[in-house]
């Protein structure tokens, strides 16, 4: 099958000829239809530091997919050849006390697929049967190949309730776009996107946000006046990992507000822990998915007439897989799909 390989230890990834993965008895192996592109695969193709520390070549990257069926394991159950699935991209231990306990995602041993093990950007790709999300009717297959990163945003979204509520987000990248969306569905009065990015703005606009400001232009007890608001955000979402927005949603939350956080800095940030308390804020770092509640929640929000489509933005063959990882690089794009059946 062809594959996108890193090779060895440095940037790039290397579109080549290996041999399909064979499905064990617990597994399926997947006909892979469409792939998204994550920053994950951004810091693997680079080959920055988390990527030299984290990664060990040759190994088959990507974990956002969509495919079907093609077979499966001998105690894989409730399956068809043709069913259209997505997979959770971390696989758990199921011996540690979270997975005895039901709370898989918070396994710490936890192994991530097109990380720690060969992953989606291929042909075919294998996961195990309890990893697999077979697809309920009329999911559009370009939705379906991110519904890991949908994921993200609705776990982000809904660590907080929103219902009512005045919510920020910082940082309109794809799961930002996604979440804005999602906070819009779910209820919330006020949206205020917080993006440096002029194309993201407009792309954050489409996607249901109240008002979208440039952080470096406009500060946000401004907007906060302009939109009547009386104390404060009650949510924010924190999804860029920049020390600056982080620091201004603490200086903008209404008291007892919360904060879940998304997105992972490069450098420790120090934090003005006297606000934290006195406001009686809550933090809470994401990380991934609820398994499988949030894939619950996301079919069912898809069903009841959440649309996600605003925020793919490009679309290329796996053939042009340089071009389609300059596109997720260059910041003026939402989420990029890789097409493996062209």
């Amino acid at each position: 099958m062809r594959a996108l390989v890193k090779t060895d230890a440095g940037p790039g990834l290397t579109l080549l000829d290996v041999p399909e993965p064979v499905a064990g008895i617990n597994d399926v192996l997947v006909r892979v239809h469409k792939t998204g592109i994550c920053g994950t695969d951004l810091h693997i193709e680079s080959w920055d530091l988390w990527a030299a520390r984290t990664i060990r070549p040759p190994l088959i990257a990507g974990h956002e997919f969509v495919g079907e069926v093609v077979e499966f394991g001998s105690n894989a159950s409730d399956l068809h050849r043709g069913d259209i699935v997505s997979g959770e991209g971390h696989v758990i231990c199921g011996r540690c006390r979270h997975c005895r306990a039901g709370r898989w995602h918070l396994c710490a041993n936890s192994i991530g697929l097109g990380v720690g093990r060969d992953g989606a950007f291929a042909e075919y790709v294998v996961l195990p049967v309890t990893n697999i999300w077979h697809h309920w009717p009329g999911i559009d297959e370009e939705v379906a190949a991110i519904f890991d990163p949908f994921g993200n945003a609705v776990h982000t979204a809904l660590a907080f309730p929103v219902l009512g509520e005045d919510v920020l987000v910082s940082g309109a990248g794809p799961i930002g776009l996604m979440a804005i969306a999602v906070a819009r569905h779910a209820g919330a009065r006020h949206i205020v996107a917080s993006e440096p990015n002029a194309y993201r703005r407009a792309l954050a606009a489409k996607m249901g946000a109240t008002r979208v400001v440039d952080p470096r232009e406009r500060d946000l007890h401004d907007v906060q006046v302009e939109l009547g608001m009386v104390e404060g955000f009650d949510v924010a979402m924190e999804m860029s990992g920049n020390a600056a927005a982080l620091t201004s949603a603490i200086a903008n939350m209404a008291h007892g507000g919360g904060i879940a956080i998304l997105g992972i800095p490069t450098a420790e940030i120090p934090i003005d822990v006297t606000t934290i308390v006195f406001n009686q804020l809550s933090l809470r770092g994401i990380y991934g998915r609820e398994m499988y509640e949030t894939w619950y929640k996301m079919s069912v929000m898809l069903q009841s007439g959440l649309d996600i489509t605003p925020a793919i933005t490009h679309r290329f063959s796996f053939r042009d897989h340089e071009a389609a990882f300059a596109a997720a690089r260059s910041g003026d794009s939402g989420k990029v799909i890789m097409d493996w059946t062209t």
